[in-house]
């Protein structure tokens, strides 16, 4: 039976360990198989609580067998699966769904990768498939704990995904202090003008930028927007931008969230000087004549001139990876759509 502290995973260890594991080996002996807990859910991510489990939490596990065994697989889990386990239903509905169905997902492990990233990674990546992919996209193969590994397919493909390559790295930082150098300025002009709601809209645009960029300088995946800033407080440094960022949403005065925002960004400069990716002094510069700041070009300018890859050297500038141009729900959680997108655009 399960209390108010068993986990998703804790549930699927034990789901696989005593009932879908024996069943496949006694069924298919000598079949190598892999399973784990990934792909959607709060579980994978280890953030599960007591109010998930009111939709799409239970008895949930990815099996992956060979491309020719997923349907006999499938067909005799369906079959020989319990009614219950630990005082579950083997069988529920998902959200949307109405009839009640197993959750062992049963597939290859190509086309699992195909369903959440758009490509198989361990037929390389190219820098074009690194930016159709979202942080969410990434956790739902490399967050989750692997149960069993039969051949190492899975160890492979979530190696790959560590991290962007270096000059990958280096477009999707200079994209993020572009989009910061776009409107930083524009927050003060807007309440100089007296458009209070336009300024704070600008301002937490902003702070997600900023956010944004920590995650990206301390090598993380970043969730989806209701895990968002549950795992950017537990990035390394991040009590330090917390007080600054809260500042930036939260100010009355927009010079207050102006300065906020400048001492965020000069902390983020200097993790990025420490990781040796540039070498400047001032994360921000006066605007002009005017009363507000805006990010030393000098920044953006240090990241991309050490690219040399031709493919990445003449990415559209600012246009970054799909989520940092796009927050659009249904875009982003289809790869193919992502893919498509990506291609058109550039």
């Amino acid at each position: 039976m399960i209390d108010d502290t068993t986990t998703g995973i804790e549930l699927a260890r034990a789901y696989c360990d005593e009932v879908v594991a024996p069943l496949v080996s006694s069924q298919f002996p000598g079949l190598p198989f892999s399973a784990g807990r990934l792909g959607q859910g709060s579980d994978v991510l280890g953030l599960d609580d007591r109010t998930s489990r009111d939709h799409d939490w239970g008895l949930r596990l990815q099996l992956f067998v060979a491309a020719d065994a997923v349907d006999d697989v499938a067909r005799y889990l369906d079959e020989a699966l319990p009614e219950s386990f630990a005082g579950l239903p083997t069988r529920f509905a998902f959200t949307s769904e109405s009839d009640p169905r197993n959750h062992v997902d049963v597939s290859s492990v190509g086309s699992f990768l195909r369903s959440r990233l758009g490509f198989d990674p361990r037929a390389g990546i190219a820098a074009r498939d690194w930016l159709s992919l979202t942080g969410q996209a990434v956790l739902e193969v490399v967050a989750g704990p692997v149960f069993i590994d039969a051949d190492g397919e899975l160890d492979t493909a979530r190696r790959d995904l560590a991290w962007y390559p270096e000059e990958v790295w280096r477009y999707v930082l200079a994209c993020d202090w572009m989009r910061l150098a776009q409107e930083l300025p524009l927050m003060g002009r807007a309440a100089e003008l007296g458009d209070e709601t336009g300024a704070r809209i600008i301002a937490a645009r902003l702070a997600h930028v900023a956010m944004h960029l920590a995650f990206l300088l301390e090598r993380r995946w970043p969730p989806y927007s209701k895990w968002f800033g549950t795992a950017f407080a537990a990035l390394p440094g991040a009590e330090e931008l917390q007080l600054p960022i809260d500042t930036v949403l939260t100010a009355a005065e927009p010079g207050a969230a102006q300065h906020a925002l400048a001492d965020a960004l000069q902390r983020l400069l200097e993790r990025q000087n420490e990781r040796g990716l540039t070498d400047v002094s001032r994360a921000t510069i006066p605007f002009w004549d005017r009363p507000f700041l805006h990010p030393d070009p000098a920044i953006i300018a240090q990241l991309l001139d050490p690219i040399v890859d031709p493919g990445i050297r003449d990415l559209p500038r600012g246009r970054g990876s799909i989520d940092q141009w796009t927050d659009n729900v249904d875009l982003l959680m289809n790869p193919e759509a992502r893919r498509r997108a990506y291609r058109a655009e550039t």
